[in-house]
């Protein structure tokens, strides 16, 4: 592991410990040069599914992509960080246990707004417009609609 501060590349590991869920390891490092510590996560790397977009196009999955669109949903929402975390952690767990080698972004948008629809409703019509591309106010209506139908059921 390179020393983010002299570049030297040998260290010692110091402390080991797996983060809260369990899906990476935290590293305290030793540089064993300038003796500076510094921390590293490692995590497996699982093979996700390529993802095939609306244009038949094909990109390797992309979790930062994923975490941005919930991430902007959730702005200035009573949304924390590690709940955020824990959702695409949870659609990444769903892609893998699905065994697919390509996934549909379709598949990937729905997933992400059933998740956010649990998580808080105004980030789930936040990224439902966006994803959705409503064109007017009736669309989004109809998409309101729909939310108060499913919530009244669910009383």
């Amino acid at each position: 592991m390179k020393c983010p501060f002299c570049a030297y590349i040998e260290d010692k590991v110091i402390d080991s410990r797996l983060s809260q869920e369990g899906s990476a390891t935290r590293r305290r490092r030793e540089c064993l040069k300038c003796s500076k510590r510094f921390t590293t996560y490692e995590r497996i790397e699982e093979t996700l599914p390529m993802v095939v977009k609306k244009d038949g196009s094909r990109a390797k999955y992309d979790r930062g992509r994923i975490l941005s669109g919930v991430m902007k949903a959730c702005e200035k929402r009573p949304v924390s960080m590690e709940e955020i975390e824990n959702t695409v952690d949870e659609l990444e767990m769903k892609l893998l246990d699905a065994g697919e080698k390509e996934i549909s972004s379709a598949v990937i948008g729905e997933s992400v707004m059933d998740s956010l629809r649990g998580l808080d409703e105004v980030a789930y019509v936040r990224f439902a417009s966006v994803y959705r591309e409503f064109r007017d106010i009736n669309e989004f209506m109809v998409e309101l609609n729909d939310m108060l139908t499913l919530r009244k059921r669910e009383k």
